[in-house]
């Protein structure tokens, strides 16, 4: 599963953090998401939520919704994306590689 994730905002602390963006599955077009990025107690956790629609539209394009939230949730935690100009990985996720 090949998954390109960019970030439109980030509203919070490193404690916890709202992230919207969206994502490319595969060259399919892209997909919005949301996710809260929780920090410190227990390590970086980042939860991601699809809206029904987008959920219908992987799944009628033949994936699983699961297994790319997983997939989204995974690379968000190796910080495998890309940030709008002017925001740093620092100011809302403690730990993410740079």
């Amino acid at each position: 599963m090949d998954i390109d994730i960019s970030i439109d905002s980030v509203d919070g602390t490193q404690m916890a953090a709202k992230i919207d963006g969206w994502f490319v599955l595969d060259r399919q077009p892209r997909l919005p998401f949301t996710a809260i990025a929780f920090g410190r107690i227990g390590g970086q956790n980042i939860g991601v939520k699809l809206s029904d629609s987008t959920e219908s539209d992987l799944r009628g394009a033949g994936y699983e919704p699961e297994d790319v939230i997983m997939s989204l949730q995974k690379n968000l935690l190796q910080g495998n994306l890309t940030l709008p100009e002017g925001l740093k990985r620092e100011s809302f996720a403690d730990g993410m590689p740079s």
